[in-house]
């Protein structure tokens, strides 16, 4: 008889506990997809929470590589020194995560998304803001390696970045007194500005010094009302962010571009002739670290608190 009556009680206690499990369940499925779409945002819309701490603390930040297309070691340790000079973080962690070839002999940022959509791995949770850097075995769509008009990386929303890996190590290779950590460096180092926002892109400029587009011929680009537009890089010469930096000359600029995004947009493609220029540049001067941020950028992401 009291077995009898503790039967609707064990029955309650099953349901109460089902139901706080299916709970769960929807809860965490609700937060990753919540998760998921914060990291959907264009480039640069993250720049205050990658720069101070007022949300999050930490970084985590996935190194997504083709297996044989890891980075080096250096270049890592610079780019980490660099955001660390950069932001208020008071932890950045590096979670590297080795992935198979697409076998792609080159790709379009929609193919690239498809395969962050794939394997990324690391999202916002709680403190610790996450991002996602591809390094890949294939080179951008359109790329063409006989003009020096080569893409070495490109940031396409507010956490993610692409390192053409494979064209950055041929790159190196054109150069003696060039490493392949040097060519990285400077990659990724100027590929961070714009997740930070820069120039114009998410972080409103103190002062004018956002560089404006130019033609095949470097004339200004006007629109029906005769205006020039900006184009994301910075006007002050030796910048790390300077508008020379983006393309590799001007040729067959339009046709490149749209090449490479197939319907998602760039807000940065970063070229390896003019990453090369810039090198050699410092090499003859005795220096061998990639350029530093001008007075100006450092301004703009002060005011939204960087260091």
């Amino acid at each position: 008889m009291k077995k009898l009556r503790l039967l609707p009680l064990a029955l309650c206690l099953v349901f109460l506990f089902g139901c706080s499990s299916d709970d769960s369940i929807v809860s965490q499925e609700r937060e990753t997809a919540q998760a998921k779409e914060a990291s959907l945002k264009s480039a640069g819309a993250s720049a205050k929470d990658l720069l101070s701490n007022d949300t999050f603390s930490k970084l985590l930040i996935e190194i997504a590589y083709v297996d044989g297309f890891k980075p080096t070691d250096e270049a890592i340790e610079g780019f980490t020194s660099y955001l660390k000079e950069r932001t208020f973080k008071e932890e950045i962690e590096l979670k590297y995560t080795k992935l198979a070839s697409p076998d792609e002999e080159s790709l379009t940022l929609e193919e690239i998304a498809e395969l962050e959509s794939d394997n990324r791995t690391v999202y916002n949770d709680g403190s610790t803001l996450g991002l996602y850097i591809y390094f890949a075995d294939a080179p951008a769509e359109g790329d063409e390696e006989e003009e020096g008009l080569v893409t070495l990386g490109a940031v396409y929303r507010n956490t993610s970045m692409i390192i053409h890996e494979v064209t950055a190590r041929k790159l190196a290779d054109q150069n003696f007194f060039i490493t392949d950590a040097e060519v990285e460096n400077s990659t990724l180092n100027h590929e961070f500005g714009h997740l930070f926002g820069l120039v114009n892109l998410g972080t409103k400029p103190i002062n004018d010094h956002e560089d404006i587009e130019r033609d095949e011929d470097g004339k200004p680009v006007l629109d029906k009302d005769g205006n020039t537009n900006g184009n994301s890089h910075c006007s002050v010469d030796g910048c790390l962010m300077q508008a020379e930096l983006q393309f590799g000359g001007f040729a067959n600029k339009s046709a490149k571009t749209g090449s490479y995004e197939a319907g998602i947009t760039a807000a940065c493609r970063l070229s390896g002739k003019d990453v090369l220029r810039m090198l050699e540049s410092q090499t003859s001067k005795g220096l061998y670290q990639p350029p530093s941020l001008d007075a100006e950028c450092l301004l703009d992401l002060q005011s939204v608190g960087g260091r």
